[in-house]
């Protein structure tokens, strides 16, 4: 089709706002930013068709990597806002510390994120792509993102407030559509935003819907809504948030013609979706909306199960729509429950992992008939390093096109007796590590010093703290074996009291070592984000994992880790659960009785660091036998451990995942 008509119908499809004097630039010539207009016309049509497979995905945060993967390009000039700033280091290393920190001037992810739940949804939009799902992602546009993270000496963590300019962000476009939401007192206003994620191949797209309170026709108050991700001040906001994504979300489909089948709600966020859809309908109707929503419970933590009392409800939404909510949502007299709702409204419910559904029967047993599980995974295209890809296709007449099917990496466990590929395997860690010893080039870090890290949300749960528990064990390890190099990344909800006084514990522990920096350093990095995850889960030896069992629903960033070789110690919690008998690494510490839920405020530290150092010197130990000051033992166990990780990766990825949401959960071949 000639390019002129390609972006015509384009633009008869999405009304792009002020497309002649700001877009028009950058969609044209049968290009979007870049990439190929068809496969947005070819999404937008199946939405608008009638299909019913149609899927709406709702969550609050999506991570999708657009700083490095699928990046778009862009004629205009960027905001610096919307590029990386520089960030401090904190380590025992002070000199360095006070000098240097880091800085890039590369784009920022789309900073609509918070963490592993963002990631997880954007991982899995980017796999319907790539299976040509017709299916629409439905989110928030965070105009101040989540936060800023300082690390202040005896303070701790210091959120900052986030700014960043979405009218410059490469293939964000806003639209003209507007949509209301009516609140029991007042109408909020949204505008849409929109970005397209598309497939690896770049032949589809999934359009991701982004609600927006800054409008000037609402109250100055109410245009803030959409600041600040998680914003927790009060329960009006939190409602209001939760509002705005489910009923704005609804609204929105309708006024952009999209015909959807099934409205799937990630975590009960989104559940305000079905009262949407719900209002004035009868008893029979309720029933039959019910067949389309499904709904994936992301935690067993006490915290993460949305809990609002009947006044603050009605203080926001209208009577018909608390009447809803309570009928469905009743946890006791005068509280209404988003996660009990959820199910109450669904027609299929998940769990994120078999260790999960386990903990979801215990807490719900009048719901364990119903609770199935779908384990997470990981989007392969994104996580697998450039140079370990390199390698998979080098042997590519034994695993095919692994972007298009990652369960081919089974096939790394056949390869493990092939001395080129476990040479291979090795030297593309090495080329790994070495780029992130450059990254750090100012604290030293040496490729043949043993590597570990601890990188995910600070949250108590998750004892960020234990590998520090016994400062002396460590140094003794390092002195016995050889030296240590340890990084921690990571931050804590702003209003997480406990997780800011870990923090500050950590800093306070590794600001006591610089007489040992030689053979021991740690690093702690500020901002951990997507683009910082990918380098630690390819440039790392060994990654850290120590929830409390069995509080982390599943987990992914061990996921990352074992696409790029890296090996894992971890408790058996989450996803791991699936995974112990797979060669991976090490498993320590305390193992949770099958049907209970436990005590997440019995962090059980002190066994656990014990178990946790004992496995470490296994672990450090080996690895000084296999890398000898650079002189590499290539028949090591370590470098067979290495091309077990690859291979359990064959499961943990969401293209199996998809598999089994669309055979379990949506009920569509």
């Amino acid at each position: 089709m000639d390019e002129n008509k390609l972006t015509s119908e384009f633009l008869s499809l999405v009304q792009v706002d002020n497309y002649d004097n700001i877009y028009s630039q950058d969609i044209k010539e049968g290009k979007y930013f870049g990439m190929p207009l068809p496969a947005i016309i070819e999404a937008e049509k199946q939405l608008k068709g009638d299909v019913d497979s149609n899927i709406a995905y709702f969550s609050m945060e999506y991570g999708l990597a657009s700083s490095f993967y699928n990046k778009f390009i862009t004629s205009r000039a960027i905001d610096p806002k919307n590029k990386s700033q520089e960030q401090d280091v904190f380590s025992n290393y002070r000199l360095a510390d006070y000098f240097f920190g880091i800085r890039t001037e590369d784009l920022i992810d789309l900073p609509i994120y918070s963490g592993g739940l963002g990631v997880l949804a954007g991982d899995t939009v980017k796999t319907m792509a790539d299976y040509k799902l017709p299916a629409v992602a439905i989110g928030m546009l965070w105009n101040t993102g989540y936060f800023r993270q300082r690390f202040w000496f005896k303070y701790g963590q210091m959120p900052e407030q986030m700014h960043w300019d979405p009218a410059t962000y490469p293939g964000l476009i806003p639209l003209k559509n507007r949509v209301t939401i009516s609140l029991g007192s007042e109408d909020i206003y949204l505008r849409l935003w929109k970005y397209y994620v598309y497939s690896y191949r770049q032949d589809y797209a999934v359009p991701l819907i982004l609600l927006d309170s800054r409008s000037e026709l609402n109250t100055e108050k109410n245009r803030h809504l959409t600041d600040q991700l998680y914003k927790s001040d009060t329960p009006w906001s939190k409602i209001m948030q939760r509002a705005i994504l489910g009923m704005g979300g609804v609204r929105a489909l309708k006024e952009l013609g999209y015909n959807i089948n099934t409205f799937h709600l990630n975590e009960g966020h989104a559940v305000f979706a079905f009262i949407e859809k719900a209002r004035g309908l009868s008893s029979e109707e309720i029933k039959e909306l019910k067949r389309h929503f499904v709904y994936t419970c992301h935690t067993p933590v006490e915290a993460g199960h949305d809990r609002f009392f009947a006044g603050d409800l009605n203080s926001v939404i209208k009577q018909e729509d608390f009447g809803l909510m309570y009928q469905f949502g009743k946890e006791r007299e005068g509280l209404v429950n988003l996660t009990l709702l959820s199910m109450n409204v669904s027609s299929a419910i998940n769990a994120v992992s078999l260790s999960h559904q386990k903990v979801m029967h215990a807490q719900f047993p009048e719901y364990k008939r119903v609770i199935k599980y779908v384990t997470n995974g990981v989007h392969a295209p994104t996580w697998i390093s450039q140079k370990v890809m390199a390698v998979l296709e080098k042997f590519s007449p034994v695993f095919g096109d692994v972007k298009a099917n990652p369960m081919v990496l089974k096939k790394a466990e056949d390869l493990k007796v092939d001395p080129e590929f476990r040479s291979g395997l090795w030297q593309a860690h090495q080329d790994n590590k070495q780029e992130l010893c450059a990254f750090l080039n100012k604290w030293g870090l040496s490729k043949d010093v043993f590597t570990i890290c601890w990188a995910r949300r600070v949250a108590a749960y998750k004892r960020p703290s234990m590998l520090l528990q016994d400062i002396n064990k460590l140094i003794e390890l390092a002195k016995k074996y050889g030296p240590i190099q340890v990084i921690f990344a990571g931050k804590a909800h702003p209003k997480d009291n406990l997780g800011f006084t870990y923090i500050n514990e950590m800093l306070d522990k590794v600001d006591g070592l610089s007489q040992v920096y030689d053979i021991l350093k740690i690093i702690m990095l500020e901002n951990y984000d997507i683009a910082l995850a990918k380098m630690l889960v390819s440039g790392v030896d060994v990654w850290l994992n120590n929830p409390l069992p069995p509080f982390e629903a599943s987990g992914t960033s061990g996921m990352k880790a074992i696409l790029n070789g890296v090996l894992q110690l971890s408790t058996l919690d989450g996803w791991v659960f699936e995974a112990a008998d797979k060669n991976m690494g090490r498993i320590f510490g305390y193992r949770n009785e099958e049907r209970t839920v436990g005590d997440e405020h019995d962090l059980r530290i002190p066994d656990d660091a014990r178990q946790l150092y004992a496995a470490l010197e296994e672990m450090i130990g080996l690895y000084y036998k296999t890398n000898n000051k650079g002189k590499i033992d290539f028949s090591s166990s370590w470098i067979d451990m290495m091309a077990d990780c690859l291979a359990a990766g064959a499961h943990f990825n969401t293209y199996r995942m998809l598999d089994e949401y669309k055979k379990i959960i949506w009920n569509i071949s």
